[in-house]
This record gives C-alpha cells, sequence and structure tokens, in this order.
C-alpha cells in the first residue's frame, strides 16, 4: 500500500529557494541576451580606433587599415584627427567600420575627415583568431556610421552577413533634416539614395551611387575648336588616374591611353614588350603583336591612328579600355573606363569631329 505524505515546511522552503534560483538565472539570461547579439558593433562602448599599418600590411595593400568599431561618440571625430594630426593615420587609409550611435554630427565629422583625407571605406571587423564566432566576425555599421560610411571616397558595398543601415526604417523627417542634406550633398550623394528602409542591398547601393567599389565615375572634358578637335576622359580609382584622349583630323583619328601607374612599373611593363590594344566593350581593336607601348614619366602610353568612320565604334561602345597582354587576361595591364556617365558629352565630340573631317559618306548613327 502506497503512502502519501505532506512535505513538511523544510521541504517546502527548499523547492521555493530552488524556483526563485531558476527565475533569477532566466532573469540574467533575458539581460544579457541583446547584449550578446550587439557584441560584433561593441554597443555602448565608445569608438575605439585600431590603426594597422605593420610591413606586411603596407606591402601587400599599400596603405594603412584602420577599424573603428563600437559607439560613434562625441569625442570620435577629436580622437580621429588626433590620430591623422601625428601621422599615424595616413591620406588614402582604409577605413573598416563596425560601429553604431546616435550622434549623427559626429559620424558626418568622421566622414568629411575620411572625404578630405581621400580615405576609402569598408565594412569589416578587427583581426579575429580563426576559431572566433561567425558573430564576432560581423561588421555592422548603422545609424551615425552610415554618414560616417558615405564620407569615403572609395566605398565598397558589405560582403558575406555585414550589414549597412539604420535601426528603423527612415521617415521624411528624418531623411530630409537640413544637416543631413547639406552634408550629403557635400559628398556628392542624393539624398533620395537612402530610401526609406532600414537596411541598404549591395545591389541598390550599387545601382544608387551609394558605393562605388573603388573605382569614380568616368569623366569627359573636349576642346571643339578648329582644326583638331580634343576629347579627354578620365578614370580615378583605388590604382591611380587612367587617361584617354581622341584627337580627329582630316584622314584619321588618333588615340591615346595614359595609365598612370608610376615611373618604375611604367618602365617595367614597356620593356616586357607584350602585346597591347584597344578595347572596345569585348572585342580587341588595334592590337600589336610585340610592343606598341611605352613608358613616358609616370605613365605607360598606348597610341593608335584609327581611320575617321571607326570613331563611331569608340563612341558607342559601353567602355572602352587600353591594355598590355601577359600570358593570360589574368596579368595583363592596364584599365577600362565605362562610358555611359560620359555619353553627352561623347556626342557632341563625335559631331563636331564630323563637321571638321567628313567621311565620304554620313557616319552611322552614335547611340
Amino acid at each position: 500500500m502506497q503512502v502519501h505524505r505532506n512535505p513538511g515546511p523544510i521541504s517546502i522552503v527548499r523547492h521555493a529557494a530552488r524556483c526563485a534560483a531558476l527565475l533569477c538565472v532566466l532573469l540574467l539570461l533575458s539581460v544579457a541576451m541583446p547584449a550578446f547579439g550587439s557584441a560584433s558593433t561593441g554597443r555602448g562602448k565608445p569608438l575605439k580606433i585600431d590603426v594597422v599599418r605593420d610591413r606586411l600590411t603596407l606591402s601587400l595593400t599599400h596603405y594603412p587599415q584602420v577599424y573603428l568599431h563600437g559607439e560613434i561618440d562625441a569625442g570620435a571625430p577629436q580622437r580621429f584627427a588626433a590620430l591623422v594630426a601625428s601621422g599615424r593615420i595616413e591620406r588614402g587609409s582604409d577605413v573598416y567600420l563596425n560601429a553604431r550611435g546616435a550622434d549623427r554630427a559626429a559620424g558626418m565629422a568622421l566622414g568629411r575627415m575620411f572625404r578630405a583625407g581621400g580615405m576609402a571605406t569598408h565594412l569589416g571587423t578587427p583581426r579575429q583568431p580563426k576559431w572566433a564566432s561567425v558573430e564576432a566576425k560581423t561588421a555592422i555599421c548603422m545609424d551615425a556610421c552610415l554618414y560616417a560610411y558615405l564620407g569615403g571616397l572609395y566605398r565598397w558595398v558589405p560582403s558575406g552577413r555585414d550589414r549597412i543601415g539604420f535601426s528603423s526604417p527612415q521617415t521624411q523627417a528624418t531623411r530630409h533634416s537640413p544637416d543631413a542634406v547639406t552634408y550629403l550633398k557635400a559628398m556628392g550623394i542624393k539624398d533620395e539614395m537612402l530610401g526609406s528602409e532600414a537596411w541598404l542591398t549591395a545591389e541598390k547601393m550599387t545601382a544608387s551611387g551609394l558605393a562605388n567599389n573603388g573605382r569614380l565615375p568616368t569623366t569627359a572634358t573636349y576642346d571643339l575648336s578648329r582644326p583638331a578637335p580634343r576629347l579627354d576622359l578620365r578614370l580615378a580609382d583605388r590604382k591611380g588616374t587612367h587617361r584617354l584622349t581622341v584627337q580627329c583630323q582630316p584622314g584619321k583619328t588618333t588615340v591615346t591611353a595614359y595609365d598612370e601607374v608610376g615611373i618604375a612599373r611604367a618602365r617595367q611593363i614597356a620593356l616586357r614588350g607584350g602585346s597591347s590594344y584597344f578595347q572596345l566593350g569585348d572585342e580587341k581593336r588595334l592590337s600589336q603583336p610585340r610592343g606598341g607601348a611605352q613608358a613616358m614619366g609616370n605613365a605607360l602610353v598606348i597610341r593608335r591612328d584609327l581611320p575617321p568612320a571607326d570613331l563611331v565604334d569608340l563612341i558607342s561602345a559601353w567602355s572602352v579600355g587600353a591594355w598590355v597582354g601577359g600570358r593570360s587576361d589574368a596579368f595583363r595591364d592596364g584599365f577600362t573606363m565605362p562610358l555611359q556617365p560620359v555619353r553627352a558629352q561623347l556626342k557632341v565630340f563625335y559631331y563636331t569631329c564630323w563637321r571638321v573631317a567628313p567621311w565620304p559618306a554620313r557616319p552611322k548613327k552614335a547611340h
């Protein structure tokens, strides 16, 4: 026969104590979880600035790497400026962001310093050991950090699990606040590019120009005076400046590419004597099997004459490039510049050339 006994006072006290202890543990976990969720951005901690400029880093990237992580606080711009003044942070440095913060003015101040110093902005965390968690290796750039990011002269889209945006969808009043509009205009960013959603996708950032992945838009200037109108195309990217000039005159059009790679590098490539050619879209043009490129000052120069009627192919191409080949395309030296940003200027130059040096038949229509 089974006998049921009522628990005594001591048992009741012990049971209550266990319940209270369990409740405390649950409460502690509920408080700790948000902290774990924001550990990768160091939420609540003043912005920390780490500068990596060891010999290996500089030999591989040619620029110091600066890691900003934590909370963008009001004093962050002053600490960053002090490192710039000391020479620890150099012009052109790579800045990796993993931060958040409500101090938008501080984020803008950092962005202005990035732009003044010709710096590049990325999302990234300080170097982690191999066994670090995925969360520790994931960068989040939020709120004030986004404004700092937009100050980069060269801006890379987030990759992997990294994210950039706002902690909440933006309202009309937030997006059009006077300080934000003024700052974005100075950075060459249109306010509507940010949209109203909280997180920005890599596709939207690239399409809108919020990110340029290390390459500024192609620019065009021209001199339309007779007898030889001249067009000058220019592209600046992380590797340097690339130029292409087109000059038309009766009987021929001369195309010259200048790839400013530095004196030593230009001489090295020219001495190698590989094939050189221009490229219109995906098509190789004006190819020379050996040589054809020479070093002039700090630039590698390729020059070709083409029949005037072929100018329409250059003007209509979606891109133009100039290359010195290696064993394969993976080892070639040169550049490609998209032409869509300067399509209007190309058309003006094209029709000016046709009037100065008319062809036997009216040229094809430039697209």
